[in-house]
């Protein structure tokens, strides 16, 4: 049993929603965050990223920073930007890129099922970038960007939800990134109890994206409860925001490696080595594997397609990922890379950026790069229904979602 209940939403004013909605606090740079709320003032990216109100030389994680974005995200609910729903609701958040439309349910979701495992993880979190977030929810006492939860199709959620997209939209909108977002209220008595007993009877539900973000609104819950030993269990500091996905409206992108050096072997070493566990063969343009199995690898501007040989196949969830096959036998015993997480000799490129910016990295800061076959969610889900966690940067999901749009106030 997960509890995944409606709530009473802060979300702006119609009139400005397109200008406050904001992409993800953590896809700026300090600088490129500085430079956008620039050029746009009423953008939720300026209380997500409070620094960008204060000088460059400002430490970004000073008491009056967190102060300023409390400050901030209070005046824009009382001065109009802000509307607060009368009631609790759940809400429907489409996003469609390229043609593909993404349909979640925005709902807030027990930091309990979190802890006991009924929300499942796949990734380890680190308690430095936790605590940013800590600090921004306990003093905006809000949680302001919704993490993204997948779970296995219901038709009864899916049938309500198709139903309430033949009204009228609450919210739609055209990003400059070209991403359309629509938002419908789910008000109907009916519906909500529905979904409500749907998700009852679902004791399986995954984060796909936003481990940190969840982690940190879950320990400022925790707090939160020590700070009011009578509490009951219903307070909102209880619940987490979230947009629930069904793994059918789910779509992972590769997330790509590129690699400074070939660890001081010549070329023709590094074949060498690499050839005794995949079939090479070179190709004559840019490559995107096909198949799970496959890897590209680019090097002195040439593409090459990587077969995996059976024998470092494995039907272990997280041993038999690809990224697992690449790191544990070309990245760490080849070239050196033993902890991905913390070597500078490697980064990680999402696949939204094309092969065009692999080979562009390889060219320009680093030597060599690989582009992946994208994990699918099945297999994320066989990973966390495991207990297990990913290597790091296993998925890329997109589009993001929004910023802004929804507020959960604790």
């Amino acid at each position: 049993m997960s509890k995944v209940l409606p709530f009473a939403a802060y979300r702006p004013n119609p009139d400005v929603v397109s200008e406050v909605a904001a992409l993800p606090y953590d896809v700026y740079k300090r600088a490129e965050a500085a430079e956008y709320v620039k050029n746009h003032p009423k953008s939720f990216l300026r209380i997500d990223r409070p620094e960008t109100q204060f000088p460059e030389t400002q430490d970004m994680y000073a008491q009056e920073v967190y102060d300023k974005a409390a400050e901030m995200l209070k005046d824009d609910m009382s001065n109009g930007t802000y509307i607060n729903d009368a009631e609790p609701f759940y809400y429907i958040y489409e996003l469609i890129m390229d043609g593909r439309h993404q349909t979640g349910i925005v709902a807030v979701v027990s930091i309990d099922d979190y802890m006991d495992g009924t929300i499942k993880k796949h990734e380890n979190t680190l308690a430095a970038k936790e605590q940013d977030r800590i600090n921004h929810i306990y003093n905006c006492n809000a949680q302001t960007g919704p993490i993204f939860l997948a779970y296995r199709d219901r038709n009864v959620i899916n049938d309500i939800v198709n139903k309430v997209k033949q009204g009228e939209k609450t919210y739609g909108f055209t990003a400059d990134d070209g991403i359309t977002h629509n938002v419908w209220l789910i008000d109907n008595a009916e519906d909500i109890k529905a979904i409500k007993a749907e998700f009852d009877a679902e004791n399986r539900i995954y984060i796909a994206d936003g481990h940190h973000r969840a982690a940190s609104a879950v320990k400022v819950g925790l707090k939160k409860r020590e700070e009011n030993p009578g509490y009951t269990g219903d307070e909102e500091f209880n619940y987490f925001m979230s947009v629930l996905f069904p793994e059918s409206e789910l779509k992972i992108l590769p997330y790509n490696r590129v690699v400074k050096d070939t660890n001081g072997l010549s070329k023709d070493e590094y074949f060498e080595k690499i050839g005794a566990i995949c079939d090479i063969a070179e190709v004559s343009e840019a490559y995107q594997p096909a198949a799970k199995g496959e890897i590209g690898m680019f090097i002195e501007d040439k593409w090459y397609k990587l077969t995996v040989k059976d024998e470092f196949k494995s039907d272990d969830p997280v041993a038999g990922l690809d990224v697992s096959i690449l790191q544990d036998n070309i990245l760490g015993p080849v070239l050196g890379i033993e902890d991905p997480r913390t070597d500078k000799r490697i980064d990680f490129v999402g696949g939204i950026r094309g092969l065009g910016e692999l080979e562009r990295r390889a060219n320009s800061d680093m030597k060599l790069a690989f582009s992946m076959y994208p994990t699918s969610i099945n297999e994320l889900f066989e990973v966390a229904d495991a207990g297990r966690l990913m290597p790091p940067k296993s998925t890329w999901f997109e589009p993001k979602l929004r910023s802004g749009i929804f507020i959960h106030e604790i």
